[in-house]
């Protein structure tokens, strides 16, 4: 999860637990004991989500001033996220809090992983209404920058089966931009004026699919203490991309079969199926092929999302697209951070081009823009940059100032501090894989 999340609460311990568990998952995770110092945080600390508690000293265990909170929050910002949670709650004061206008609701001591899910959901239902508030224009989603003819060849697949409702599969390795060329694939069909709902299946538990997807009905299940608007539904008109298809169950693969074959979908908890009209674009970096001989994948659920493919080539495999996506990124981050640096040198060219990319587009991306910011002239020099293979310790950076592991210790703890110790965004800035960057951290003791 992204984001800035707001703890209040009067117990310290409680503050304390919850930080160390959640600062792995926000970008930023702020504690307070005293809720009289709200109003000058909701207005000025630009969160995305408060963690309440209903509780406080004064009223021990009526719940009534966290509900004095909750309306004080909510009449600063009508949209904010707020979670509720108690060591009194009950049924009573779920309805209530909801009724106030609470996203959702949770009782302490709080299992981690429902604690996670609840914070979860509850942004995602805020995202989903932002999305369904601000559909997209017919401008193109985002700009794919490639002269090489591999690139050219994907773009002129896109501008031919944009406009049509055929499904779309996109292959490629990590890093390539395969949700890059599904935005653009929306943004240049017939339904750019409806939303376009991305959900990463990698990262999607199986137990949370078919709610996450199909959506479920108050009662459903322990947890479900309203009717939730699936995935599907909220793309209703518009396009469902599911990214990394690959990683799903044989079990989840039936149900998404099911659906597609059908064209309905029905809520977990219910019986009545409710019209789709959707299209699907599917992303994954495994080889479908060789899943489908394995028995590891349905081939029935591939005929149905592959009736078109696009691969998109490693970057290592049009290194003539090198030199633009690296000015382009430099520009982009020259502005965001405000930095003096106009060029890049003729030095560090010859470095990117040498260099292999197993982290693609992406890892190159977030090369430059630590480069930008670590830059001490004007033009970026290659002891701006540092550059790690991600299934190996090589460095292939220009240094002179430290020994290679200390170096590698220093860039690693910097990304993890960047990162607020989240283990996935902190490799994908690095361009590496997660087991890499478990190694290192085992290696290096951190």
């Amino acid at each position: 999860m992204n984001g800035k999340l707001l703890i209040v609460d009067d117990d310290v311990d409680v503050l304390s637990a919850a930080k160390l568990l959640l600062k792995r998952h926000f970008l930023q995770v702020d504690i307070e004991k005293n809720p009289e110092k709200l109003p000058f945080l909701i207005t000025n600390g630009q969160y995305d989500a408060v963690l309440l508690d209903m509780n406080f000293t004064r009223d021990v265990n009526t719940g009534k001033e966290g509900f004095r909170w909750l309306d004080k929050i909510l009449d600063i910002d009508n949209q904010m996220v707020v979670v509720l949670f108690t060591a009194y709650g009950d049924v009573e004061m779920a309805v209530s809090a909801m009724k106030l206008g609470a996203t959702d609701f949770i009782l302490k001591p709080w299992e981690n992983d429902k604690l996670l899910a609840t914070l979860r959901n509850a942004l995602e239902a805020k995202q989903q209404k932002a999305d369904a508030a601000n559909k997209p224009t017919n401008k193109a989603a985002t700009e794919i920058i490639g002269n090489s003819l591999a690139m050219k060849k994907v773009i002129e697949t896109v501008n031919k089966i944009a406009a049509t409702d055929a499904n779309v599969l996109i292959t490629g390795e990590n890093g390539t931009g395969k949700d890059l060329i599904a935005r653009l694939v929306h943004a240049q069909s017939e339904r750019n004026q409806s939303v376009f709902v991305g959900i990463d299946l990698g990262a999607l538990p199986e137990t949370l699919f078919e709610s996450e997807l199909f959506g479920h009905v108050r009662g459903a299940f322990t947890d479900a203490r309203d009717d939730r608007t699936g995935k599907f539904e909220v793309a209703n008109g518009g396009t469902v991309f599911l990214d990394e298809i690959g990683n799903i169950s044989p079990t989840m693969q039936a149900k998404l079969l099911t659906v597609l074959q059908q064209r309905t979908v029905v809520r977990v908890g219910s019986n009545k199926p409710k019209p789709i009209d959707v299209r699907l674009i599917c992303a994954t970096n495994a080889d479908m092929a060789q899943m489908v001989a394995d028995r590891k994948f349905r081939q029935d659920l591939l005929y149905r999302i592959n009736t078109i493919e696009i691969h998109l080539p490693a970057l290592r495999e049009r290194p003539e697209d090198i030199e633009p996506l690296a000015e382009h990124f430099l520009k982009t981050y020259r502005k965001k951070y405000n930095r003096p640096v106009s060029s890049l040198s003729a030095a560090v060219l010859k470095l990117l081009q040498r260099h292999h990319w197993p982290g693609n587009v992406r890892q190159l991306q977030h090369a430059v823009e630590r480069a930008v910011i670590m830059a001490q002239s004007n033009k970026l020099q290659p002891e701006d940059f540092f550059l790690m293979n991600a299934d190996s310790s090589q460095n292939t950076a220009f240094e002179n100032t430290f020994q290679l592991e200390e170096m590698e210790k220093q860039t690693v703890l910097k990304a993890m501090k960047r990162c607020n110790g989240n283990i996935t965004e902190a490799a994908r800035e690095l361009g590496l894989t997660r087991a890499s960057l478990y190694r290192r951290l085992e290696k290096h003791g951190i």
